[in-house]
């Protein structure tokens, strides 16, 4: 089954990383993926349906769906889309719409013909919250370049329509891409389907 074809005749495929090694990467074997949701809610909405579907789609051709709730992520708040900087969420609140996401998210999955064995719901709270934040500088900060952060979508309109940013939020970059280094280290997941939202990272 020709995945990538699939998902880009359904209109999954918005922009994507080189086409033929990628599609080289879904034909080669069984991929570990992931998708992240950030608790905000006590509900997934209907813009979570579109990775949710892709989820299916990817599983169903074989590869393994990881969901990423965003238990760490969500108290820093994503800039993406926002006018304003995201009102800050209590930790009570933060870890029910999280277990509300992670029943909702099993379901469709299930429902969409996963098994409950073949696929994993992760928090990055559990590797996030524990950092050294001088140590986190140090290692990870050093790679980013403030000159290319501000040319993400996110911080460019923000900044364009003088609604600032603070510093909290421009974080948030750097929180995900470490996502990403946990979950290639630790799954072998080299694959984040979402949101143009997701494309810096």
């Amino acid at each position: 089954m020709d995945i990538f074809k699939t998902l880009s005749e359904r209109g999954f495929v918005q922009s994507h990383t080189d086409e033929a090694k990628l599609n080289a990467f879904l034909s080669s074997g069984a991929r570990t993926f992931y998708v992240g949701f950030d608790p905000t809610s006590d509900s997934l909405h209907v813009g979570n349906l579109v990775p949710l579907m892709a989820m299916v789609h990817l599983a169903r051709a074989g590869h393994r769906p990881i969901a990423i709730i965003g238990g760490a992520t969500v108290r820093v708040g994503d800039p993406s889309g926002k006018d304003e900087t995201r009102q800050l969420m209590q930790n009570d609140r933060i870890a029910l719409n999280g277990k509300a996401f992670e029943g909702q998210i099993s379901k469709v999955l299930t429902a969409g013909g996963c098994s409950t064995d073949g696929f994993m719901l992760l928090n990055n709270d559990d590797w996030l919250s524990g950092l050294n934040y001088i140590e986190f500088l140090r290692d990870i900060g050093r790679h980013f370049s403030v000159n290319r952060m501000l040319t993400a979508e996110s911080a460019k309109l923000r900044l364009e329509r003088n609604q600032g940013l603070s510093f909290l939020e421009f974080n948030y970059h750097l929180l995900q891409s470490y996502d990403f280094l946990v979950l290639s280290e630790r799954f072998d997941c080299f694959l984040q389907v979402g949101g143009d939202d997701q494309w810096f990272n």
